[in-house]
């Protein structure tokens, strides 16, 4: 294996990859770019993470539950904070959506701990702001929790830093050009040498593909509005998070408010996404019809990008045409309670070439994420 690499983008993504490759081999130089003044600025800034583990394509499930004992146990030294706050996760659903929930019971019924269907009065003991008439079915998720996101951004990036790594923010990578076996990243503060890319830039992934020469996987990047309102009642951090069952909405308590969005998954082009006031006015009417929240105001509002391939499973390995390109990208909305699972694999392929027993017990066909599905025949 060579030994310079460079890491593009500086989200949870860029971040895991460097923490693990760095812990996989200490000898390997590593360089973290990323192209704003910050680091997680956009999408990782941005997210309102769950460990869910019943949550996004079958392929991200087993990266999922490759990253909970991580998760839930970090290890020694990492860090002195927790990572995980237990929390249930439940959707309600009308009469009229009871096929899904029907559908959402059998898609989560293999979890580690399956998703399973409780009674209105004990909904509204998870909840009890739940408006009881016109919702009829629910169903939780007890082995969930909320990630802080900050908290574990931060533990990769400083053990990345602590153990030599080199980060260089407002590094916006303009191109990438072989120069015999190496790259040289042009950016607008001097010329970066690398010999391996790692494409962690989220949204921005096949912009960063296309600069390099490499032909794009078909990334989306779409839309999700979130805000938060304040509550009186001291207790919220108790309650569990409600979800409409096809995703028309959620909310859940957020220190002494509620954090709501319209869990909304609009296409965009790859930018700093600004919130629509009609996407938090639908938020809200459709909470105050499942609640009794009766939201009438909110605090701050905010808007995220999380990025898909075609398939919506991860884009994770390196590319079939070159192969001092690795892709790291399309996590979607799992990116954060994925993120040591999929750094871990990431690390894998580049050291072993395949992934380790790490994997063995969680189920994952790694066809699944590999890049080389999404090039046409």
């Amino acid at each position: 294996m060579r030994k310079r690499i460079g890491v593009i983008g500086g989200g949870i993504a860029g971040a895991t990859a460097a923490y693990h490759l760095l812990k996989a081999d200490a000898s390997l130089e590593i360089i973290l770019v990323e192209a704003e003044d910050q680091l997680g600025y956009h999408t990782t800034g941005r997210s309102a993470a769950l460990l869910l583990e019943n949550d996004g394509v079958e392929s991200s499930r087993s990266i999922a539950k490759a990253s909970v004992d991580f998760l839930l146990n970090p290890p020694e030294g990492l860090t002195e904070n927790v990572f995980v706050i237990p929390r249930d996760v439940m959707h309600v659903a009308t009469v009229e959506q009871s096929a899904s929930v029907d559908r959402f019971l059998e898609e989560n019924s293999s979890g580690r701990i399956p998703t399973k269907e409780i009674s209105k009065s004990e909904a509204k003991k998870r909840f009890p702001a739940l408006r009881e008439e016109g919702l009829d079915r629910f169903v939780v998720d007890e082995g969930a929790g909320d990630i802080d996101v900050h908290c574990l951004h931060q533990a990769y990036l400083n053990h990345f830093r602590k153990n030599g790594g080199l980060i260089k923010t407002s590094t916006r990578v303009d191109s990438a050009t072989r120069s015999g076996d190496s790259w040289i990243l042009e950016t607008k503060t001097g010329e970066i040498s690398v010999d391996l890319i790692i494409n962690a830039a989220g949204a921005w992934g096949d912009q960063v593909a296309s600069r390099a020469g490499v032909k794009p996987v078909g990334l989306q990047p779409k839309r999700r509005t979130a805000f938060t309102v304040n509550s009186n009642d001291p207790d919220i951090q108790k309650w569990a998070m409600i979800a409409d069952i096809d995703l028309r909405f959620y909310c859940k308590p957020d220190g002494r408010q509620f954090l709501c969005s319209l869990a909304e998954e609009n296409p965009s082009e790859p930018c700093d996404a600004k919130h629509d006031e009609a996407d938090v006015a639908l938020a809200i009417e459709r909470i105050n019809t499942a609640t009794t929240l009766d939201i009438r105001s909110i605090q701050t509002a905010w808007t995220g990008l999380r990025t898909f391939a075609p398939d919506r499973s991860m884009v994770i390995g390196v590319d079939p045409d070159e192969s001092s390109f690795y892709w790291f990208v399309g996590q979607g909305g799992t990116g954060i309670m994925t993120s040591p699972g999929a750094g871990r694999l990431l690390s894998d392929l580049m050291t072993e070439g395949k992934p380790s027993e790490h994997f063995n017990e969680t189920g994952l066909n790694y066809k699944d994420v590999s890049p080389e599905r999404l090039r046409k025949k």
